[in-house]
């Protein structure tokens, strides 16, 4: 709680000493419209415009001074094709094939958000909507299709809560939201609905990531959220964003108390990023006293930057992440005799990004650590290993991956990536990556499912799901984002 009052402190006095800084005068005295990028390169913004007597003022587009595509978890296209005066479409199609040295024989992947299927081509995603933009109102919808409207879903148990299947209500949208935007500071906009949570630096969309499969400290921790959110551009380089949201990427809530949080984005420098996140809520079933803080903070620096070699530039980033539950039988970073055992979560992955040949070679290594006592934001097996009860049976596979209060997880994962760029819209991934993890927990060549891999198959009573504690895999992908 320390840390969640002291960045709000923190993100008052900035606000107090950029809302100072000189405004930059329009020369023609006519408003103008322009399309800003917020955070990792989403939602339009407009100029924040003021009129004083005859002089129009404009205050600097937020985060349009530099060209940060080189980001990791940003969109690195220059320039949106699908524009126009009311409506930016996009458009993504996310296509792997992916192979793991267990070969399980129901070809299913465990412990991941970005694959699914083994062995077998998989769309992961097909994605199509857009930004619609009128005046000062704004709206953002984007489909969801492909196996990760099934894998991303599955890690929601707040659906089990009531009626009418919010898994299913929800999983073909990735994002819906509409909000406003107010002409205040470098611009305010208050939006309400399923956004990006961007916690873990990744972005959801694989297109805009150095990698494709991301580290637990990713992959384990928030896609979207759903609530509201609002978006405090202090200045072309500081966003402010609080959130009162349902809860830690649940459709629904838990208990009776929201989750709050928020996001400082700073970008003083166009070869610097700063990015902090905050979470405080209570996401345990039936444990309102229970309560869950998690804090993860990033760092991109461009070290390297020159277009007329060979090597053009060189970036690294890195990730730290410190969380706990405590309350209801648990009690965070220490263990007691009456309150329970330890109940944290600490990680860290660093990533380093070379790009050549005007751009269109990308070559990336890096990977993460992590440590999950109580397991609470592991990725949990599917098949018979599954431990997340069925909406209205709460039926669970008859092996289940346990996550109780003590149980270890302890993990690393290290991984290089080869990417051809013909253009700002298409990327061709290649990827090895390796995860190791302290128990049995990926899948290995028994699979989870059933002895000979279908789930139609009846699972006898000595069948156990085949997890091991390691797997090296191989990925192919081609993005495409329009």
């Amino acid at each position: 709680m320390k840390k969640f009052f002291l960045s709000i402190i923190l993100g008052a006095s900035l606000t107090c000493a950029y809302s100072q800084q000189p405004v930059l005068k329009n020369p023609d005295g006519n408003p103008q419209v322009l399309a800003a990028l917020s955070p990792n390169g989403k939602a339009p913004v407009k100029d924040t415009i003021t009129k004083t007597n005859d002089t129009t003022v404009t205050k600097p587009e937020p985060f349009a001074f530099g060209d940060f595509t080189w980001l990791n978890g940003n969109d690195r296209r220059h320039k949106a094709l699908l524009d126009t005066k009311y409506f930016t479409g996009r458009f993504l199609l996310d296509f792997n094939y992916t192979a793991s040295n267990n070969n399980p024989i129901d070809h299913t992947v465990v412990g991941s958000t970005a694959l699914a299927r083994d062995h077998e081509f998989e769309i992961s995603t097909v994605a199509f909507g857009g930004d619609f933009h009128y005046d000062n109102v704004r709206a953002s919808v984007l489909t969801q299709f492909g196996t990760r409207a099934t894998v991303v879903p599955r890690n929601d148990l707040s659906v089990t809560r009531g009626q009418y299947d919010l898994a299913t209500a929800y999983r073909y949208l990735s994002e819906a939201n509409a909000g406003y935007h107010f002409n205040v500071l470098n611009g305010i906009n208050v939006d309400a609905g399923i956004f990006m949570s961007y916690i873990g630096l990744f972005s959801y969309y694989n297109a805009e990531n150095w990698a494709y499969q991301p580290s637990f400290t990713s992959d384990n921790t928030p896609w979207f959220f759903n609530g509201l959110r609002v978006q405090i551009f202090v200045s072309d380089k500081l966003k402010i964003e609080p959130w009162l949201i349902n809860g830690w990427q649940s459709y629904g809530m838990f208990n009776s108390q929201p989750g709050i949080g928020g996001q400082i984005l700073w970008r003083p420098f166009e070869w610097f990023q700063a990015l902090t996140n905050t979470y405080y809520g209570a996401d345990t079933q039936d444990k309102p006293g229970r309560k869950r803080f998690h804090s993860d903070n990033s760092i991109e620096l461009r070290y390297y930057k020159n277009q007329s070699t060979f090597i053009n530039s060189m970036a690294f980033s890195i990730t730290g992440d410190i969380g706990f539950e405590k309350g209801d039988g648990v009690n965070g970073f220490t263990a007691d005799p009456v309150k329970g055992p330890a109940q944290y979560f600490a990680s860290g992955m660093i990533y380093n990004r070379v790009v050549m040949d005007k751009g269109h070679l990308g070559w990336t290594i890096g990977g993460g650590v992590i440590n999950n006592p109580g397991r609470y934001l592991v990725l949990y097996p599917t098949g018979d290993a599954n431990p997340i009860p069925a909406i209205n049976t709460g039926a669970t596979g008859s092996h289940p991956f346990t996550a109780n209060p003590g149980d270890q997880f302890h993990g690393y994962d290290f991984s290089t990536t080869l990417d051809w760029m013909p253009n700002d819209y298409l990327t061709f991934r290649l990827e090895v990556v390796h995860r190791h993890a302290s128990v049995p927990y990926f899948a290995g060549h028994g699979g989870v499912t059933s002895p000979d891999g279908y789930n139609t198959t009846p699972v006898p009573s000595d069948f156990t799901p085949d997890l091991v504690p390691s797997e090296t895999r191989f990925i192919g992908a081609l993005l495409v984002r329009f």
